[in-house]
């Protein structure tokens, strides 16, 4: 018998947090998963001493990461010079098919031995989801990087320099984006949402990088 549209419109689920098992509801002919795992942190500054380099970001991952994986983005350095981490990349495993954006690379930071301000920390890095962490510009005072957007999968920013001649700490990349369709889905899949990770250390008289954030996964659901 042919097949009967039933007029029901596209449902979605979305997982923010934690691992589990996505379920399929009954009569969808095909699903389309928007995914991006968990951005990674901002590097630490200091004050003639290397700041904490920042953490890589949790993966997302579909169907146990062999069918959707997006990797975290990598964290910034509080060495000289402090260097951007970066930015994730996300795979495609058949029969899933579809685009893959890679993260975009933290900004590193400064060594600002020829100026009068604390050099600000490197920003963290977008992801496709925009959101990267902002640092501040400050006179002669440290200031922690600020985290990347909730749930964006973006980078959190280096820390700003405690000195006029301290180390501020480099950006974290973000994590890398997919948009896979699925057609004929399983009745069950294995998810893991890439979870955020914490800033990198200070360095002496300096402060901590800010956090990357968690990733998402967005299941859309097409019926027949």
């Amino acid at each position: 018998m042919p097949k009967v549209y039933t007029g029901k419109q596209p449902t979605r689920q979305v997982f923010t947090s934690g691992s589990g098992t996505y379920t399929r509801p009954s009569g969808v002919l095909w699903i389309k998963v928007k995914m991006v795992g968990a951005g990674g942190s901002g590097a630490g500054s200091s004050n003639g001493t290397n700041g904490g380099t920042g953490n890589t970001g949790n993966s997302s991952t579909f169907g146990g990461g062999a069918l959707l994986l997006s990797n975290g983005g990598a964290g910034g350095t509080g060495a000289s010079p402090p260097v951007g981490g970066n930015g994730g990349v996300s795979v495609i495993g058949a029969p899933a098919y579809g685009f893959t954006v890679t993260g975009a690379n933290g900004v590193g930071g400064f060594n600002p031995s020829a100026v009068t301000l604390s050099a600000p920390g490197g920003m963290g890095g977008s992801s496709f989801f925009s959101g990267g962490g902002a640092s501040a510009a400050t006179t002669g005072a440290a200031a922690a990087g600020g985290a990347g957007r909730t749930n964006t999968g973006s980078g959190g920013a280096g820390a700003t320099a405690p000195s006029s001649s301290g180390l501020s700490g480099g950006g974290g990349g973000a994590a890398g984006y997919l948009e896979a369709n699925i057609n004929s889905p399983n009745a069950t899949y294995a998810y893991d949402v890439g979870a955020a990770v914490s800033g990198g250390s200070a360095g002496t008289s300096g402060a901590g990088g800010g956090a990357g954030a968690a990733g998402v996964i967005i299941v859309e659901e097409y019926y027949v």
